[in-house]
């Protein structure tokens, strides 16, 4: 059983670098060929794709979030991290960290429990 955990503060001041890890057990990075994937949910919004990095640690992100996006890895622990720069109150959202397959038309087969991040001064 594969699990993602989320963790990060849950409060960010505009401008600043939003900065959040996903911890997964039961299953690596770097098996072929899941990608790991952060999606978001602004209030009262549907689900975003920020970006994802893949099992052989290649990114792709958003268009619209490309620029202020980073995603890394550190396979030693088995996490993978979100950067967002220059965050604004619009950046305020839920965020989940989660496992896609591609080969099976980019079904997500787990999900992180999801975490709260305000951007607020």
């Amino acid at each position: 059983q594969v699990q993602l955990q989320e963790s990060g503060p849950g409060l960010v001041k505009p401008s600043q670098t939003l900065s959040l890890t996903c911890t997964v057990s039961g299953g690596s990075l770097i098996t072929n060929y899941y990608y790991w994937t952060w999606i978001r949910q602004p209030p009262g919004k549907g689900l975003e794709w920020i970006g994802y990095i893949t099992y052989s640690g290649s990114t792709r992100y958003n268009p619209s979030l490309v620029s202020r996006t980073s995603i890394s890895r550190d396979t030693s622990k088995n996490q993978f991290t979100l950067q967002l720069n220059s965050v604004t109150p619009e950046d305020t959202a839920v965020y989940y960290c989660a496992r896609e397959e591609p080969s099976r038309n980019w079904y997500i087969d787990y999900w992180g429990q999801g975490t709260q991040v305000s951007v607020s001064s």
